[in-house]
């Protein structure tokens, strides 16, 4: 595949059919593996200094969008963890070979984690073949934690029961974007805090001690729940949720350079 111009993947058949759109760069590895955020795409800030970097360096690495984000195909409002989900593994699978560094930005960072622990049930931890994961934020279990039960009122989860949707408003300047309750209640199926998990690889964590949207607070707890891995988190005192300034995206390099090496 080329640098910049994507190609497609299909996953899903009939009605749930739908086209990923893919760009990968060849090069060494362990190559990195770029999952974006929620409403988010590939050629966001972090993703493209991701993709310099490695084009600098010779280190392979492939991005994709999500079914309704970017230009993948798809609409948003059908987007569910299970399917987006199913898509990171397709692409993995397909044009992300050998060993990979999963970098995942909030939601990302979640779908970082269900694939790898799908992965590692597949293959077994000694034949993983993800090196480890840099985590941007992770918004771990957020339909459930961060918006059910810490931000939407009785108020909105009624109109969530009743209607089957929620128009929420962005404070990112991209319009209202629409929850589901499909969403909601799929998103229960892949609940990740308060339990134990093993991923076999070590993870870093970066964290803006002012992110309004995931509070630091919350990366404590997935640091609670990894208690077989090597887990360092790196608070930044005023770093925000999307952690895209300069000074934040060099401390990402680095974090991803320290488990390249």
């Amino acid at each position: 595949m080329g640098d910049a111009t994507p190609q497609f993947l299909t996953v899903g058949s009939g009605a749930a059919r739908r086209e990923i759109a893919v760009i990968r760069q060849e090069g060494r590895t362990p190559g990195l593996f770029w999952l974006s955020g929620f409403k988010s795409d590939m050629t966001g800030t972090k993703a493209a200094a991701l993709a310099e970097r490695a084009a600098s360096t010779g280190q392979a690495v492939t991005r994709m969008d999500y079914s309704g984000h970017g230009q993948s195909g798809g609409r948003f409002e059908e987007g569910t963890i299970s399917r987006w989900l199913e898509e990171a593994r397709a692409v993995f699978d397909t044009d992300a070979p050998g060993e990979r560094i999963l970098v995942g930005s909030s939601m990302g960072g979640w779908l970082a984690l269900l694939l790898t622990l799908a992965h590692v049930a597949e293959v077994g931890l000694e034949r993983s073949r993800i090196r480890g994961l840099v985590l941007i934020a992770p918004a771990t279990d957020f339909t459930e934690e961060l918006m059910w039960r810490q931000r939407f009122d009785d108020t909105i989860r009624e109109e969530i029961l009743r209607t089957g949707r929620y128009a929420r408003p962005s404070a990112y300047g991209d319009g209202p974007y629409v929850i589901t309750r499909e969403l909601i209640e799929d998103g229960r199926r892949h609940l990740l805090l308060g339990r134990a998990l093993q991923l076999g690889c070590p993870v870093s964590i970066l964290q803006g001690r002012r992110d309004p949207d995931v509070p630091w607070t919350h990366a404590l707890r997935l640091v609670e729940s990894l208690p077989q891995d090597d887990v360092r988190l790196t608070l930044v005192p005023d770093g925000d949720h999307r952690l895209s300034r300069p000074q934040d995206i060099s401390l990402l390099l680095d974090l991803i350079a320290g488990i390249s090496s």
